[in-house]
């Protein structure tokens, strides 16, 4: 299998890769759009802004590339925390931007309720399964993982969502619609749930 983590110059891959690793797969690391021709796979990590992050894509001539993969290849892609925000339509963060418009949605800062939460979200947290879903086989209702953020991804489609986590109310957590999907916390830091996450991905 050709996986192939884009790198775009936001976050450390480093314990993403590894993770694959340990899943028997040897990922590509590459922010070059022509890597995207024989990948099988996709995932789309990062951390930081949203404005951000879509200019480094831009910069990279990767937007495009990335949605004929998804859209036209059907390749299956993961974002994981702000490659799950990359995928809406429009980010607030760093005075807004347009996303890859592959989930329909925009990307908004938490709100804590009644001030009594910290933002940014820090932690390992709990998600609530929404629907059936490839993507979270064999993962238990309430099983936690690991976040770190302050923006969340606000779904137009209610069938895009795939969980949901308790915290500033309720934010989508997981969604998914057709090959693109994505997940606001982080698998390669979530112990043996997030492996199985991230396996059940290589699988879809």
């Amino acid at each position: 299998m050709n996986a192939l983590i884009v790198d775009y110059g936001m976050g450390n891959l480093g314990s993403l890769r590894r993770a694959l690793e340990r899943l028997g797969v040897v990922p590509e690391v590459s922010g070059k759009p022509d890597t995207l021709r024989a990948a099988d796979r996709i995932v789309l990590p990062g951390v930081g802004s949203f404005k951000d992050g879509m200019a480094n894509l831009h910069r990279a001539g990767m937007v495009e590339p990335l949605r004929k993969a998804v859209l036209e290849e059907r390749v299956p892609l993961l974002g994981i925390c702000l490659g799950l925000q990359l995928l809406a339509d429009e980010g607030d963060e760093g005075g807004g931007a347009e996303g890859l418009g592959l989930i329909p949605g925009k990307v908004v800062r938490l709100q804590s309720a009644g001030g009594t939460e910290r933002i940014p979200h820090v932690g390992w947290n709990e998600i609530h399964p929404s629907k059936s879903h490839a993507l979270l086989t064999g993962i238990p209702k309430g099983s936690d993982f690991y976040f770190v953020h302050s923006y969340h991804l606000l779904p137009v489609h209610p069938d895009d969502i795939i969980a949901t986590t308790p915290y500033c109310g309720s934010f989508v957590s997981a969604v998914a619609r057709g090959p693109a999907s994505g997940v606001q916390f982080h698998p390669e830091k979530s112990s043996r749930l997030g492996f199985a996450l991230l396996r059940n991905f290589l699988g879809i």
